[in-house]
């Protein structure tokens, strides 16, 4: 089962937690045992599992990332976001969790997100659903 999320980002760097669109989607595929793999479709935005409960560490990640990439910084990309396709390429493109008893199998702290670098920007996430 092959599904698209879109998302609209609303600032040049973002985390969005897309978890619960995900397990949306395994839920209503009526898959109990398999795995999911998400994969972003863009070469400025990413994907990541990591910290959902305290929204603070998004807010690191980006700070940090900004320091070490920095939007500006004399790039030859003649389109001038070269630092979102750098942030992107380390965060990576997907990611293939396992689906168990019918769930997302997620640490108790972990959740799913979409990692835009290069934003407000329309994006899309495909979902891929298997049994197994």
């Amino acid at each position: 089962m092959l599904k698209e999320l879109q998302i609209q980002t609303n600032r040049l760097n973002e985390f969005i937690d897309i978890t619960d669109k995900v397990q949306k989607l395994v839920t209503e595929g009526g898959i109990m045992e398999g795995t999911v793999t998400v994969f972003i479709p863009h070469t400025t935005a990413g994907i990541t599992v990591n910290e959902n409960t305290d929204h603070d560490v998004q807010k690191d990640m980006i700070k940090q990332l900004n320091d070490t990439i920095p939007y500006e910084n004399n790039y030859a990309h003649i389109e001038g976001n070269s630092a979102a396709h750098i942030k992107a390429s380390i965060m990576g493109f997907s990611v293939t969790i396992i689906i168990n008893r019918g769930s997302l199998l997620l640490g108790t702290w972990q959740g799913l997100y979409f990692c835009e670098f290069d934003g407000p920007r329309k994006r899309r996430v495909f979902v891929k659903v298997m049994n197994g």
